[in-house]
């Protein structure tokens, strides 16, 4: 284009929004400066907020806030609904409620905004409060309040808002809601709410779904009902990485170490790429099922193959797959060279280990080394009892 004005500039940058390419937003940003010697207006301020939102970029956030603050759009709802969901999203829910209560005009979405952000915070009370005084009640602040509280780990506050939102004769037009409330109850096992609101899943028309049918999934397997899980996997009609690694940690987390090894090698001839957590599931199988050898080998993939760089909870996996199997020798030798510290799992692993294979001279140091840590978990002191 030979010449760009603000229409130009707001389109590309939403275009870049929509498409979840939020560092291309932020990326070409300045040349609407440097380029085509323009500043920004209150749409192109707004779609900017969203990017730094998307992305958690906090320090940009604060800079685009500081130049709205300077310009002549400083009054407007929009942005200040914008930044309200930025600064929530960046975990500063305080600052995002100063801006909130500055908003003269506050439409749903800015409620909406501001109840995720005290509920994702884990400020319960913050949130049920203002929830509670919000003119008016749609599902998208039911969404919001209830998959914040599932979020931050009020399951159970989660389930009973749901329950609340039923009974209010709320319309479910978008599944987001169903999917945080499955998410609940994987987390709490609790199978017959979870089969409850599978069967209002199906009701509603949202069983295709694919981060429906993922939590779904999830929620079955780690509730023991692994045949559950199993029937909606093989029914999907696309399955993601995600889809992949619910059934393997779930087969793995129930004893099948030869379902979660061939369910890997389907995976990769259906051309999807594991992470991390898949590879967690994996060697986790390994190592109950004493396949030292070939938990080794997917440990050697994961670095070399997918050029996935493991975290502390892998090498804590690795080291129980080397403990259990009785390379002791192996597992110490891990410990002390991994490149993250050795927390308090990875020291407790290794000692339940020493214990199990009658190390007592290696128990003993390692004992010592837990001994130095902050302790929090009640097994820790069960091991070094």
């Amino acid at each position: 284009m030979t010449q760009r004005d603000h229409v130009s500039w707001a389109s590309i940058l939403t275009a870049y929004n929509l498409a979840k390419l939020p560092n291309k937003t932020v990326s070409i940003f300045h040349y609407m400066f440097t380029i085509d010697r323009l500043q920004p207006d209150h749409f192109v301020y707004a779609t900017l907020l969203k990017a730094c939102a998307s992305l958690c970029a906090l320090r940009l956030g604060k800079q685009v806030h500081a130049r709205f603050v300077l310009s002549p759009f400083v009054d407007d709802d929009v942005v200040k609904s914008s930044l309200v969901d930025m600064y929530a999203k960046c975990g500063l829910p305080s600052i995002a409620r100063s801006v909130f209560d500055s908003i003269l005009v506050k439409t749903s979405v800015s409620w909406t905004a501001m109840l995720s952000g005290y509920a994702r915070s884990g400020l319960k009370d913050e949130a049920m409060e203002l929830f509670s005084t919000a003119p008016a009640r749609n599902l998208y602040s039911w969404t919001a309040l209830i998959s914040g509280l599932v979020q931050s780990g009020y399951c159970i506050d989660g389930c009973y808002m749901f329950i609340e939102m039923r009974r209010e004769g709320v319309d479910i037009s978008d599944p987001l809601v169903l999917s945080s409330v499955v998410g609940a109850c994987s987390n709490l096992a609790v199978l017959g709410f979870g089969r409850q609101t599978h069967g209002l899943v199906i009701g509603s028309g949202y069983e295709s779904c694919l981060f429906i049918s993922n939590a779904l999934v999830d929620m079955y397997a780690k509730c023991s009902d692994i045949l559950a899980a199993r029937n909606i996997f093989y029914r999907m009609l696309h399955r993601d990485v995600v889809s992949w690694t619910s059934m393997i940690v779930g087969a793995a987390q129930h004893g099948r170490a030869e379902e979660a090894l061939d369910l890997y090698d389907q995976m990769v001839l259906a051309g999807v790429k594991p992470n991390e957590v898949t590879f967690i599931g994996l060697i986790y199988a390994c190592s109950h099922a004493g396949l030292v050898s070939k938990g080794r080998k997917l440990f050697k993939a994961m670095i070399e193959d997918y050029r996935i760089t493991p975290s502390l909870q892998l090498f804590t996996c690795f080291l129980d797959l080397l403990g259990r199997s009785g390379h002791l020798d192996e597992a110490e030798d891990l410990i002390k060279t991994m490149p993250h510290d050795p927390d308090e799992p990875s020291w407790a692993a290794l000692l339940s280990s020493c214990k199990h294979h009658g190390n007592s001279e290696m128990g003993l140091r390692i004992a010592d080394r837990l001994l130095n840590l902050n302790l929090h978990e009640p097994s820790t002191y069960y091991v070094l009892k």
